[in-house]
């Protein structure tokens, strides 16, 4: 027997089957959970799972958590709350066939908002692949459009590399979902354990040597701090790029160094302390008012991590119109100049980029002031503040959660369906660090809400965890309460119910005359606190009444257990302020408790730091 080298894997050599290898592998990625739905096709890698827990529980060591949720697509949605929660790549397994195709949408809304994810399919035997055998669905083909990478195992011997190659490809660069489909028989070869190795992807391994090594040059530097300097209205525009990069402190850092004001785009909440002087909070479609209307005024756009989706820059033309000039650092290159036209840009990671503009800038001695600018956005944040009716007799939504905010400080971790509540609690929560909002931005999936608060109870233990949904929107992955209270997970949820779907009733009422068709699902037939004791919830409270609501909340959010609060909200509650499809910021609706600021034609617009009223 050879001398094993010391850094060698301690199993490399041992006799395994493959299901044993794809298990092995996942230890060694420091995966501690996998959500997944079990099958035919994928038993050989469930079995294996036993084996490992039943040999780790004989010697005490950490197992692999296995969750089983109600359906396949809960799983996905579980391992994505997984992952935005805790930053690492979460895991689901499923089998072959149905149980692979429910996984498109977790896996497609992974990739529209780059998450890592690694999906492990079983398939039928290579054998009988292409015979439409039982259960047999061609996933490469189904998921290619929809993952960042799909990988087909042919070869048993090239098990091992393909799984560590895909949690490389998932982590890396921008980060996404990949899949991973595995025929039964490479399941089931028996082979030696290699303990090491990856595919030969040069060509992706070079791009991502390119990002890590990408450094602003000096001239760049140069060209940036001319442009800030020529302004006096600068504004950073935030992506979730920061939230996945790990560059948070970084764009903390560099507002603070100049003194530059933010707003954050729905994905990138929490980038910045909204409670900070820093924060404008989220600009777009339902942004705030006061942020919409700073992007409306500055003359220096530095966008970061974003990529001016249709939600924030639905005009592109119409999208901050008086900036002189407009910055952009993204380590996607296709996202440079892809809807709006740039004036300087920079490839790479957006920490390593930010702490060098910081480097360089006090190098120079930069200084800069913005007093006017910012009273000016002060100004605007007093003015437009987001408001309600606050007399209403009954309950309005946004007080709901400006109550709970308050109860959580800022400290929840957030997730959502999608809906008025998903923009409800976007605008009115507050979010002191990253990684607290976890929500379905561009796939915009309904469900998501309920099975990505589990993942991220599973990934933060001891963090309080709530998942605000809708009555239409939560129906979509019901099943998973009883997955709640299957593992006794504390996982708090609040059903803000307007008896149908809310979202498509106000673009029906303000476009469509309100011909509301299909709309009202009779969604006021069903029990939801029935449906969750029925499950096991030890604490399921229907509010009708705004007199009981603090006491509820309050109940609610100091329960120990599970908990389920429902709260019957006026049901023609609207998400304000509104921009419609295809318009310009001033074009926003804010409806009838927030201002709407005069509308004057871009040649006759004074600067804004130089009138009384912003206008």
């Amino acid at each position: 027997m050879t001398k094993q080298k010391a850094n060698k894997h301690p199993l490399a050599g041992k006799t395994m089957r493959g299901a044993d290898m794809i298990v092995q592998v996942l230890a060694d990625e420091g995966v501690d959970t996998v959500f997944g739905y079990s099958g035919g096709a994928i038993l050989p890698t469930y079995d294996a799972i036993f084996s490992y827990n039943q040999q780790k529980d004989d010697k005490d060591e950490e197992q692999i958590k296995l969750i089983v949720p109600a359906n396949e697509q809960g799983a996905g949605f579980m391992a994505a709350g997984y992952a935005r929660a805790s930053g690492k790549v979460g895991v689901f397994m499923v089998t072959s066939g149905p149980g692979a195709t429910n996984c498109v949408t977790p896996i497609r809304d992974c990739m529209a908002d780059s998450i890592p994810v690694v999906l492990i399919t079983g398939q039928v035997a290579t054998g009988a692949m292409g015979t439409d055998a039982f259960q047999e669905a061609p996933i490469v083909n189904i998921m290619g459009p929809c993952a960042k990478h799909v990988f087909l195992v042919t070869k048993p011997e090239q098990l091992e590399d393909t799984l560590r190659t895909a949690f490389e490809v998932a982590r890396s660069g921008r980060p996404g979902p990949v899949v991973v489909d595995v025929p039964k028989d490479m399941q089931n070869w028996i082979g030696d354990f290699k303990g090491e190795g990856l595919l030969p992807i040069r060509g992706y391994r070079q791009r991502l040597e390119s990002l890590r090594s990408a450094k602003l040059s000096e001239r760049k530097c140069r060209q940036f701090f001319e442009m800030l300097e020529q302004s006096s209205r600068p504004l950073i525009y935030a992506g979730g790029g920061i939230i996945s990069g790990e560059a948070s402190e970084d764009l903390r850092q560099f507002a603070k160094t100049f003194n530059i004001p933010v707003v954050n785009t729905l994905m990138g909440l929490g980038a910045v302390d909204t409670t900070s002087e820093h924060s404008f909070h989220m600009l777009g479609m339902h942004g705030a008012a006061y942020a919409n209307y700073a992007v409306e005024d500055c003359d220096f756009l530095i966008a970061v991590g974003a990529r001016f989706d249709d939600r924030v820059a639905a005009k592109a033309d119409l999208f901050a119109p008086l900036a002189e000039h407009v910055a952009h650092i993204d380590i996607d290159a296709a996202e440079i100049g892809k809807v709006k036209r740039v004036d300087w840009a920079h490839v790479g990671e957006a920490g390593r980029s930010l702490r060098q503009l910081v480097e360089y800038g006090k190098s120079i001695e930069f200084a800069n002031d913005l007093g006017p600018w910012w009273k000016h956005l002060r100004a605007l944040k007093e003015k437009y503040a987001m408001n309600y009716d606050r007399e209403s007799e009954l309950i309005q939504p946004y007080a709901v959660i400006e109550e709970l905010n308050k109860l959580t400080e800022g400290r929840a971790i957030i997730s959502t369906g999608v809906g008025q509540h998903q923009m409800w609690a976007a605008q009115y929560f507050d979010f002191k660090e990253p990684r607290l909002w976890l929500t379905s931005g561009s796939m915009g999936t309904m469900g998501f809400g309920l099975p990505a608060a589990i993942g991220a109870q599973f990934a933060c233990p001891d963090k309080i965890v709530i998942d605000v949904d809708g009555d239409g929107s939560i129906r979509m992955n019901l099943g998973e309460l009883e997955t709640v209270t299957t593992y006794d997970l504390p996982v708090k949820v609040l059903l803000l119910n307007n008896l149908g779907d809310g979202m498509v009733r106000q673009w029906q009422r303000l476009f469509y005359e309100d011909r509301f068709s299909g709309s009202d699902k009779s969604l006021h037939r069903k029990d939801f606190i029935k449906a969750a004791e029925s499950d096991g919830f030890g604490y399921a409270v229907r509010v009708t009444e705004k007199s009981q609501l603090l006491q509820a909340l309050k109940e609610f959010v100091e329960f120990e257990g599970p908990a389920f609060l429902e709260v019957m909200i006026d049901a023609d509650a609207g998400v304000y302020p509104m921009v419609g499809p295809g318009m310009g910021y001033r074009q926003m609706v804010t409806g009838d408790h927030i201002p709407t600021r005069e509308h004057i034609e871009d040649d006759k617009r004074p600067n804004p730091i130089e009138t009384t009223d912003a206008f």
